[in-house]
């Protein structure tokens, strides 16, 4: 079960070239049934996963599957609409956040930094451990908005946006 809240930043952390990131390549084979492939690359290595996730907003079901470079190329050409690259920063939200009304120790916020036509958009992320304490977390100044029930910023959703719709939703922000 992946159960987390999605918010816009009100800004970038100071040092964040110093917290742990991937390299995000992804696209969506169908949207619904929302099945995802994703590339993952960091200094580490490379990951290529298969993904499907269930309906839903703040709560829902995923399925992990890792699968091969070639698989992953191969699924690649049956990708539909755009292919959304990203940076994903993993930072400790106990880093940006003295004290909250709930247990942040262990909680990371995953910050998302856009490229190519998605430039522009930052989004941060934060999953937990069951839906009270998502519920419960009251958002600090980190955040200027939460997008959690917001389709528009589905990655899913993303992906089948025209040109000028990306340019609008990126100029609406």
């Amino acid at each position: 079960m992946e159960i987390e809240r999605k918010f816009l930043p009100a800004r970038l952390p100071d040092n964040l070239g110093s917290y742990e990131h991937v390299e995000l390549e992804q696209g969506y084979i169908s949207t619904m049934p929302v099945i995802r492939i994703r590339k993952k690359s960091s200094s580490k290595g490379e990951a290529h996963i298969l993904t499907v996730k269930s309906n839903g907003m703040m709560s829902r079901q995923e399925y992990e599957l890792e699968i091969s470079a070639d698989e992953y190329s191969n699924l690649l050409h049956k990708v539909d609409g755009n292919i959304i690259k990203k940076t994903r920063y993993m930072i400790p939200l106990s880093d940006l956040e003295a004290s909250s009304n709930v247990d942040i120790s262990g909680l990371t916020l995953e910050l998302d930094i856009f490229h190519d036509a998605f430039e522009g958009l930052v989004l941060a992320e934060i999953e937990f451990p069951d839906e009270k304490n998502a519920r419960d977390y009251v958002p600090s100044d980190l955040f200027r908005e939460e997008t959690t029930y917001d389709r528009r910023f589905h990655n899913s959703n993303m992906s089948s946006m025209s040109a000028s719709d990306i340019k609008a939703f990126i100029e609406g922000l």
